[in-house]
């Protein structure tokens, strides 16, 4: 059976997409263990399901999976812990979450809707696009 170059080009490309969303995955995940250890001075498996929304299950499979990529340690009944990349990583998102809210509050965009919007558009900005996003808020800011 001969391979269609076309099906490769679009298997690379539904590749390209699950990894890019597991990315993201990864960074809200991160994002919010961080927020929780800063609010509660520890990130247990419930509370970041509550905060993200999710089941217990698809909480617990996450963690498990972002123990694997090496961002965060955990044990049977103790908190998740951050590690080093993990807090890079987390470091990373928040910036750019923050980027992305500042800019589109600075185009009119209400608190509350920026800061849902953020979400689905923070993942896909790229470095140049964050950098004149932050240069337009500045100077509309200042």
């Amino acid at each position: 059976m001969a391979t269609n170059k076309a099906d490769t080009s679009q298997g690379n490309v539904f590749h390209k997409t699950r990894r890019d969303h597991s990315n993201e995955i990864a960074e809200d995940y991160v994002e919010a263990i961080a927020q929780l250890h800063s609010e509660d001075g520890a990130c247990r498996v419930t509370r970041l399901a509550r905060r993200l929304g999710v089941s217990h299950v698809t909480a617990n499979r996450t963690v498990a999976r972002l123990v694997s990529r090496g961002l965060v340690t955990t044990s049977p009944y103790q908190p998740i812990e951050l590690t080093d990349s993990g807090r890079r990583l987390a470091r990373t998102a928040k910036a750019r979450h923050e980027i992305v809210i500042d800019f589109l509050i600075s185009i009119g965009v209400p608190a509350e809707i920026a800061t849902a919007d953020s979400e689905g558009i923070e993942h896909h900005c790229s470095p140049e696009t964050l950098k004149a996003m932050k240069h337009f808020s500045n100077t509309r800011n200042h």
